[in-house]
């Protein structure tokens, strides 16, 4: 079994096969990892290249995270990492070995909803519900950094994460209504 420091020092890690900077060949080994994943720790044995998107879908059970285009371009994919906001198919699963991760289905406390989520359902902020998981911890995440934004910097901030069907007005005036402006 390979270390994760073993991993880090990867050279190259490509569709089916890594090595390491000594030319050791990654192909059919796995690193065992452990996670906070909502307050549960998760821990087992991943291949190198496995996204952590699918790691948090696939072996912690939460589907809440999208799979959306693989490329991080679209954000519905999104997740908090110690606190930040990181889109998860841009992340391999070795690379949150120790971390804390919140997903959108950690946001609630308990029956009680996060007030970014109150304020996507109570403003209309969503249609088919696809980006809204990413769009809900990108925004969480903006007024974490930025309290009280403008419309502008809501725009602004929620620039890497897609809608196709809102035409983001009603996303934008949700989560000035989270940051407590006007609706």
């Amino acid at each position: 079994m390979l270390r994760v420091e073993d991993v880090q020092r990867c050279s190259s890690v490509q569709e089916s096969r890594a090595t390491t900077d000594y030319g050791e060949t990654l192909e059919g080994k796995t690193v065992e990892i452990s996670v906070e994943v909502n307050g549960t720790t998760h821990s087992g044995d991943v291949e190198p290249r496995t996204l952590l998107v699918h790691f948090i879908r696939d072996r912690a059970g939460l589907t809440g995270t999208n799979v959306g285009c693989d490329t991080s371009s679209c954000g519905a994919c999104t997740i908090h990492i110690d606190g930040e906001a990181v889109k998860s198919c841009t992340m391999l699963a070795v690379q949150a070995d120790g971390r804390e991760i919140t997903t959108i289905e950690g946001l609630a406390d308990g029956e009680q909803l996060h007030p970014m989520q109150e304020a996507f359902m109570n403003c209309h902020a969503l249609q088919c519900g696809f980006c809204t998981p990413g769009m809900v911890m990108a925004s969480v995440s903006l007024l974490d950094e930025n309290p009280n934004p403008s419309e502008a910097d809501v725009r602004t901030g929620l620039e890497g994460n897609l809608c196709r069907c809102t035409g983001y007005h009603n996303i934008v005036k949700a989560v000035l209504s989270a940051a407590g402006g006007e609706q």
